[in-house]
């Protein structure tokens, strides 16, 4: 039914992930163009409603990262315009992008996460008044791809990192650092699709080894026992269903040696470039080419998101 229909692919935008979205949305245009269906790719800037209005468009595949475009903004105002799009509603994407908010839904959800304090601009930070000790994990609020992020080993780190994460954002996050396996699950459709262990170059997954060739292992499926495994895609589900997430989502999580499961974040519009993990975990896990992977949220998600 959707290929009789006009797709607009929003991709771009004004966010710190500009140039990642500008590859997801590019590779998600191409994919829907060989799948046989009508899109256009639409650079999202502030006269979006505008550009909107213009193309006329049936649906929208949201191709966007970062703020105004994963944080409920974008979503809002397509629903404004009665054009239904792919991925999570306004208040799900907002909640999963405000990383405080979304830790504070999975403590109420019973979800682990890691203990953390949240810091305004005009608040100091000292080490000594933190309920746990370094390392520690800084981090802007409302940044995606480890925009920002900062591991801190020693006190004397701690001024460099709080100027680079004040730098995206007013408020802060400092949390307690956990030592585990890095393991991304991927939802679809309401269901836990697969589990894929990303071992980074670098200290951690950050934007480097996120978007550069060779600077991460991926491992599908993830090296977890059986029973393990399956804890960790209940919680990947857990996490999206606590935040009211629809269509599809990667869930971050931290595995320790003792089993635990903790959640860091969920992703509403997680990556679709040629290094993305969740095309990956779609075709490994569930089978689907990267064309078949687009054309199910398409077909599956624009129709039905409202919220």
């Amino acid at each position: 039914m959707m290929k009789s229909k006009k797709i607009g692919v929003l991709y771009g935008g004004l966010s710190a992930e500009r140039e990642v979205s500008l590859k997801s949305g590019t590779a998600v245009h191409q994919a829907l163009i060989a799948e046989g269906y009508n899109a256009v790719p639409i650079d999202v800037g502030r006269d979006l409603a505008e550009v909107l209005k213009r193309e006329r468009i049936d649906a929208a595949f949201i191709a966007l990262h970062g703020r105004y475009g994963e944080d409920g903004c974008v979503q809002g105002l397509l629903e404004l315009l009665q054009i239904p799009y792919t991925g999570s509603g306004v208040l799900a994407s907002s909640l999963a992008m405000h990383k405080l908010f979304s830790k504070q839904t999975f403590a109420a959800s019973g979800i682990l996460t890691a203990p953390f304090r949240c810091y305004r601009r005009d608040e100091t930070v000292a080490c000594a008044e933190l309920p746990f000790g370094l390392p520690v994990v800084i981090k802007p609020v409302q940044e995606g791809s480890s925009v920002g992020i900062s591991i801190v080993k020693d006190e004397s780190q701690l001024k460099d990192a709080l100027e680079l994460a004040f730098r995206y954002d007013d408020e802060i996050l400092v949390e307690q650092y956990i030592k585990g396996q890095e393991v991304q699950v991927g939802i679809l459709n309401d269901t836990p699709i697969g589990a894929i262990e990303i071992i980074p170059k670098n200290e951690f997954y950050d934007f480097e080894a996120k978007y550069t060739d060779g600077m991460a292992e991926h491992v599908f499926p993830a090296r977890l026992g059986p029973a393990l495994y399956e804890k960790a895609l209940h919680v990947g589900l857990a996490a999206h269903r606590s935040l009211g997430c629809k269509g599809y989502s990667r869930v971050d999580l931290l595995v320790t040696q003792t089993g635990d499961c903790f959640v860091l974040e969920v992703n509403t519009l997680p990556g679709m470039t040629a290094l993305s993990l969740f095309p990956e975990i779609a075709a490994k896990g569930a089978g689907l080419s990267f064309g078949a992977l687009v054309s199910r949220i398409i077909d599956t998600s624009a129709c039905s998101t409202k919220g």
